[in-house]
């Protein structure tokens, strides 16, 4: 569904499908060369998951590729998620529209 909406708003989406592993995120990312990473996470395993796919991009060199998390994430997890370098987290309800813009926003120009 985030997909299609952010197809609908004329971004590129390139959908890996369920069950990825970071390591495969990041490697998907740097292959594709892309400006952003979503993932949807409705397992509880965003704490364990997302640092390590930020760690894994920046070690990769994608410095500036945003990451955005979408899911069922517990308030107390959201502070500690932004430090870890996800730049936002988009809770269940959140709209597409909304989600769109922040990306739309937040994605840093390239040289």
């Amino acid at each position: 569904m985030i997909a299609r909406a952010l197809r609908d708003a004329g971004m590129e989406v390139i959908y890996t499908g369920l069950r990825q592993t970071p390591e495969m995120i990041a490697a998907a990312a740097l292959q594709e060369d892309v400006d952003a990473v979503g993932v949807s996470i409705l397992s509880g395993a965003h704490n364990t998951l997302c640092p390590r796919i930020v760690s894994l991009l920046r070690e990769e060199g994608l410095k500036d590729t945003l990451v955005v998390l979408g899911g069922i994430v517990p308030q107390e997890d959201i502070p500690k998620l932004k430090a870890q370098g996800v730049a936002e987290v988009f809770l269940p309800g959140t709209n597409t529209q909304d989600i769109a813009d922040f990306i739309r926003n937040n994605v840093k120009p390239r040289d």
